[in-house]
């Protein structure tokens, strides 16, 4: 199979944006930088400081920006579930003639310049991961506890759903347009950062070839983590019970002796 075109033109950036006014017009024209022919569509969650508004000024200038106004505050998952829904379905215009979509935080923590190397992996890959848990990829401006939390989540997640990848959590990563029409996006019910775990595990399960890329996770220059104890306990609820039902189902499926 191909990859993306160089300049990135058969490319759809998808940004979330919670309260992200001060970081997302850097991050648009870095991205812009990094590749020229690439669309973005901005899924504003009802942003109160303005970014939804902010978004919309940039599109009227550039073009190759988009604006999505989601349900205020539905979280992460949800906006994410929303914008491929709409991608996939053809109600995105910026989605046509795209091959690839790419998911990215809207805080800077993922950086555009990444996203280059990210896509030359893709030729022989359905889903590339942009990772920090592989050589060459780590994390920067993090303190001892939020690489504790991100590591231990990490590796729960991992062993109870027997994924055999080294970074499930993390939000930068490219899809081949088919292979994620085939995950069921809209079944998603996830609504926080479990939502990465989600589509990592339903990945597995298709068989997608998934190739993981070093990248360097920067902790955000501006406003404030979305990470919160509702969040952990909804993953933490969330992965069990998958991996319980997933353990069920395959006992069930082996042959009696």
């Amino acid at each position: 199979m191909s990859g993306p075109a160089p300049d990135g033109s058969d490319v759809l950036v998808t940004i979330p944006t919670f309260n992200e006014r001060e970081s997302l017009p850097g991050l648009v024209t870095r991205l812009l930088a990094a590749l020229p022919g690439l669309r973005i569509l901005v899924v504003d969650d009802g942003s109160p400081d303005g970014t939804g508004a902010l978004a919309e000024t940039i599109a009227a200038v550039e073009p190759r920006v988009r604006v999505h106004h989601h349900a205020p505050r539905a979280g992460l998952g949800a906006a994410y579930v929303d914008a491929f829904r709409r991608v996939l379905d053809g109600s995105c215009d910026a989605a046509a003639g795209v091959g690839w979509i790419v998911q990215m935080d809207a805080d800077g923590s993922h950086a555009p310049e990444e996203l280059p190397r990210l896509l030359a992996a893709a030729p022989d890959a359905d889903v590339v991961l942009g990772s920090r848990y592989v050589p060459g990829g780590g994390t920067e401006g993090w303190a001892w506890h939020r690489r504790l939390l991100s590591r231990a989540g990490n590796v729960y997640s991992r062993r109870a759903l027997a994924l055999p990848l080294h970074d499930v959590t993390g939000g930068y990563r490219c899809f081949r347009r088919a292979a994620l029409a085939g995950l069921e996006i809209p079944t998603v019910a996830s609504e926080g950062y479990c939502f990465q775990v989600d589509v990592a595990f339903r990945v597995h399960r298709s068989g997608l070839r998934v190739r993981e890329v070093p990248i360097t996770f920067v902790e955000r220059e501006h406003g404030e983590s979305k990470m919160s104890g509702e969040v952990v306990r909804e993953a933490l609820w969330r992965i069990t019970s998958w991996a319980v039902r997933d353990r069920v189902r395959r006992r069930r499926a082996r042959p009696r002796r």
